[in-house]
């Protein structure tokens, strides 16, 4: 296992504080804002926690505040309902005093039913297209000085972009984009650390779909950009140290926001879980 994967793993371990209480740090190299699924990752936890031999199916979430990576998160459960076959919690995030963050979350007992899904894109298999290192190495050197150790940094999820677009010099593209993704070392057998770390990871390249139709690229610093809301659907089991395709694209941008939908499958075709976010893009035309 990686250094930063395990990393993640002490991220995502909260230290439980009072009943229905966790808190939660950030890494040490974080940016001047808490990463939106770092904080994702550890409310999925927290829920988790309070409920017993049930899967999450779903979750829904809104980012309050800009998250201060120097102090912890308080994360409080509230356990708003135990059904038969359905939980629901919510989780409030505080810093300050303040709610940064709440999330929904219900799940379900394990159940049978209909099936069907949509098929998979027709992409390359991760192993024909250029590891995230060599990628990162190759346009290390053109970024600017403050990106460039947070670029070429060991991270805990891997990404292979299938056409990934040009960071220095962007162009306006379609707003769609295919990622495949995979923790970078073998996870225990636990789903509901699958799903905590899918959540971690789903918040990493989504928002950059809705941005492709403008020909700007996230170095721009005129560029601001922040998650609005994220929403996830469970669908079947998976691992999330093996391949996952992370196919997105972004329907609508209007108002200062955009919209933008995923969807992971496996490298048989299976579709395993679906999300949804709506980002802030806001273009400023001067200093101000």
């Amino acid at each position: 296992m990686s250094g930063a994967l395990a990393g993640l793993l002490d991220l995502l371990d909260l230290e439980q504080i009072e009943v229905n209480l966790f808190r939660g740090v950030s890494p040490e190299d974080s940016w001047q804002r808490v990463y939106g699924g770092q904080v994702l990752g550890q409310a999925m936890v927290a829920a988790t926690r309070t409920v017993d031999g049930r899967l999450a199916h779903s979750l829904h979430a809104y980012f309050l505040r800009a998250g201060d990576p120097k102090v912890p998160i308080l994360y409080e459960v509230d356990r708003s309902r135990d059904g038969r076959s359905f939980s629901v919690r919510r989780v409030v995030a505080i810093q300050h005093g303040r709610p940064i963050f709440n999330m929904a979350v219900s799940f379900q007992v394990e159940e049978t039913g209909f099936e069907h899904q949509f098929p998979m894109p027709k992409v390359p298999p991760p192993d024909q297209l250029p590891t995230e290192q060599e990628r990162r190495q190759a346009i290390a050197h053109h970024l600017p000085e403050e990106y460039r150790k947070w670029f070429s940094r060991e991270h805990p999820i891997e990404t292979r972009l299938i056409d990934p677009p040009d960071l220095l010099n962007p162009e306006k593209l379609a707003p769609v984009q295919n990622v495949w993704v995979r923790a970078t070392g073998k996870l225990p057998d636990d789903q509901s650390l699958h799903q905590c770390v899918m959540a971690y990871a789903s918040d990493m390249t989504l928002m950059d779909t809705c941005i492709f139709p403008h020909g700007v690229s996230w170095l721009n610093e005129r560029l601001q950009t922040a998650s609005l809301d994220h929403a996830m659907w469970f669908h079947r089991p998976f691992r999330a140290d093996e391949w996952l395709l992370y196919a997105q694209d972004s329907p609508s941008s209007s108002g200062a926001r955009g919209l933008n939908r995923g969807s992971f499958f496996t490298q048989d075709g299976t579709l395993v879980a679906s999300v949804a976010q709506e980002g802030l893009i806001r273009y400023r035309d001067d200093e101000s």
